[in-house]
């Protein structure tokens, strides 16, 4: 009993429990420890079952007043006695934080990140008992939000709505694009990221993802599977699919998150093999956009299955089918995963979209003085990313050097290329997803509209044609420009900041350059902090040594084509195909005839096998049509080597940040830039036009020749060249 005294003197939270054959110590035993045990009792055992779930919380919380009081009230986890903590009495918070009975019983289920960050704490270190009360619920509320963000848990509505963070419906993978959501949710909470810079939340929106399973499920049980691997028939697919059964147990989950969230969605891809380093199947799979206000629950619920049915359907679409054949893939190993995330923005005159939104990358490809390839690159717009990862027309500069860029160094650059239009969401009620094709509830919405709507004083300036000067903000009279000078060199937000900050973790924890994806609310009301949503982190394909590759020692006039901005480093001397757009006839409003004769080629070359160099003025990839060729990534699967030749009007850059570049990189093929007018390489249009070719559609030309065409291409000094046959 001297040993249990002094035990309890100095620290009176630790049971202690005796036992005697003699009951005649039961009293001065009480006195000093936590309970008494009679030897010899019939009971002993329930006795001390009962001793160790009331005295070592292995069992509920039990609220009591004192020593003696009886029961208040119980908890049985950590979301009940969340709840008990707001309406026990007072006294009793006092009572068992004096006795320090909230850490014990969290030591003892577990939870013992949040039992040692509590146990420090003294009543004495609390004004009242109310601020204990208060500060437990603090705590032990943050505590399950950080431990419900860093972990993909098993879907919980009431977890989600208090929480936030990544939860699940249905078992097997969360795919490659879920991966990289819950590897930036848990950078978020491991680096301390939320509360990093003063006035701006950083975070990861929440969703739920629909695990492969569920897709299996979905194939199977409508007997879909082997329709979906030998079908060409895409409107007959797209039929089946609308039409077949959505398991139940995923449908009253999805009716459930849909009951606590009204707010607009975005539907995402995540199969298997997406996002991985060396096949990131960027832009090839469907992402859709809801609206998800209208009044009728049900309405809501049959949009978000159709949405979820689209995107499965584009596993089998002709555009993922031609691109896995040009990998070591074979489709009948995909299976397809989907997000379902809220969307980042706010409603203005029922359209919704963020203040800005992009993609940044750790490693820059093409970079200038002073900047390094480790600095780094973003490219960001107003309004949705859908401008981006398109390739239109958009800002671009160094996280590192925000203020030196290139593309607007001159008056001229800044008129030519900054972004006019901007994408949103259309709300309000019976809005339906965007579909394959279709731009279904997304708008283009000129600038005038977001300057109404007072987002475009955060990123624009004006361009006075009086006297040819561009002027930061909006005060005067003229063409409004998206220059991100307000941020960017006003230091309105810390955006540059933020994006160095996110690359650098994201490159330390995946051990590799990385891509991410954002969105930024900065028109929050004065008492909430501004938001730049994490939407995205994927790897990009590691730096593999290089070996030198020769390109210098070639006259021009034995070149098709040289380039001083080539990306990507080999020797390739099998090819004898190619596909040129005629420059000399091409016209930009024949762009879209242009793709689909570039489509039919190379579906063409990739069922024989035959890698081919593609030659075309513009952007290729570009939705844009004035700045160039609007193919999909799929319909130009084959090339081996892909040139981009400028306007006499428009230099054309490469599109770091889009679907499209990303491809190109993880897939090591060649990419080179020319704008034979500013000196930047060129291309011999006229030696190509007077080659016989085997097939022409339109202004696009098949030429097939005897020898190879050789091409090389030096990564480290990004220079290429592409030698005639035989030259």
């Amino acid at each position: 009993m001297d040993l249990a005294q002094r035990i309890k003197e100095a620290r009176p939270d630790i049971p202690i429990l005796l036992q005697s054959s003699n009951p005649k110590f039961r009293e001065p035993a009480e006195g000093v420890a936590s309970g008494f045990l009679l030897k010899g009792s019939p009971e002993m055992l329930d006795e001390i079952r009962q001793y160790l779930k009331d005295h070592s919380f292995f069992g509920d919380f039990v609220f009591r007043m004192n020593d003696n009081g009886e029961e208040v009230d119980r908890a049985s986890d950590l979301r009940s006695l969340l709840e008990k903590l707001e309406t026990v009495p007072v006294e009793s918070v006092g009572y068992h934080g004096s006795r320090h009975d909230f850490s014990s019983w969290l030591r003892a289920r577990g939870e013992f990140a949040l039992a040692y960050r509590l146990r420090p704490r003294q009543v004495s270190d609390y004004p009242s008992f109310e601020e204990l009360r208060q500060d437990l619920i603090s705590s032990i509320g943050a505590y399950r939000r950080e431990r419900s963000r860093s972990t993909v848990a098993d879907y919980d509505p009431e977890v989600l709505s208090y929480a936030g963070g990544i939860m699940r419906i249905g078992g097997g993978s969360i795919g490659g694009k879920g991966r990289g959501l819950a590897f930036a949710t848990r950078l978020v909470d491991r680096f301390g990221l939320e509360g990093r810079f003063p006035g701006v939340r950083i975070f990861v929106p929440p969703a739920v993802i629909l695990g492969t399973d569920v897709f299996n499920e979905f194939l199977d049980g409508n007997g879909l599977r082997s329709l979906s691997l030998r079908s060409e028939d895409e409107g007959e697919m797209a039929r089946r699919f609308a039409d077949a059964r959505f398991p139940w147990s995923a449908r009253q989950q999805l009716a459930s998150f849909l009951f606590a969230n009204s707010h607009p969605l975005a539907v995402r891809s995540s199969s298997l093999l997406e996002d991985s380093p060396y096949q990131p199947f960027a832009g090839i799979f469907e992402t859709l956009m809801l609206s998800n206000d209208h009044p009728d629950p049900a309405v809501r619920l049959e949009e978000l299955i159709q949405a979820i049915k689209t995107v499965y359907a584009s596993t089998f679409s002709r555009h993922s089918k031609t691109f896995l054949a040009a990998t070591p893939y074979r489709l009948e190993e995909e299976a397809m995963a989907v997000i379902v995330q809220q969307l980042v923005g706010q409603d203005r005159d029922s359209l919704f979209y963020p203040d800005l939104s992009g993609v940044a990358r750790s490693y820059n490809y093409y970079p200038t003085a002073p900047m390094t390839s480790g600095d780094g690159i973003a490219a960001v717009a107003l309004g949705l990313g859908k401008t981006v990862v398109e390739g239109s027309p958009c800002f671009r500069f160094c996280p590192s050097f925000p203020r030196h860029n290139v593309e607007f160094s001159t008056v001229e650059d800044m008129v030519s290329n900054s972004q006019r239009e901007f994408w949103a969401l259309r709300s309000g009620a019976g809005q339906e997803a965007q579909g394959p094709g279709d731009g279904g509830p997304l708008v283009q919405v000129p600038l005038a509209v977001a300057e109404e709507h007072g987002v475009l004083e955060w990123v624009g300036s004006t361009f006075s044609p009086e006297n040819n000067t561009v002027y930061d903000g909006l005060s005067r009279d003229g063409i409004r420009l998206v220059s991100m000078a307000p941020i960017l060199k006003l230091d309105m937000f810390p955006l540059a900041e933020i994006l160095s900050d996110l690359l650098d973790v994201g490159a330390a924890g995946t051990s590799s350059p990385v891509e991410i994806e954002f969105a930024v609310n900065l028109n929050n009301p004065p008492d909430q902090p501004k938001e730049f949503a994490f939407l995205q982190l994927r790897p990009l394909s590691s730096n593999r040594e290089l070996d030198a590759i020769e390109t210098e020692e070639v006259s021009p006039e034995g070149l098709i084509c040289e380039s001083p901005s080539a990306l990507g480093h080999g020797h390739l001397d099998e090819i004898f195909d190619l596909v040129v757009v005629d420059k000399n006839r091409f016209e930009r409003a024949q762009s879209q005839e242009c793709a689909v004769a570039v489509s039919q080629f190379n579906r063409r070359l990739t069922e024989e096998k035959r890698p081919y160099v593609l030659i075309g003025v513009g952007r290729w990839g570009s939705t844009h049509a004035w700045l160039g060729i609007p193919v999909r990534w799929g319909d130009i699967s084959g090339a081996q080597v892909i040139v981009e030749a400028g306007f006499k009007d428009f230099r054309v850059t490469p599109s770091q940040g889009t679907h499209f570049f990303q491809n190109l990189t993880s897939l090591n093929i060649g990419y080179f830039t020319v704008n034979q007018e500013m000196g930047e390489g060129f291309v011999d249009w006229d030696w190509l036009a007077k080659c016989e070719a085997m097939e022409e559609i339109g202004t696009v030309r098949h030429l097939r020749f005897d020898e190879p065409v050789v091409v090389a291409m030096n990564g480290i000094t990004q220079h290429g060249i592409i030698r005639k046959p035989g030259g």
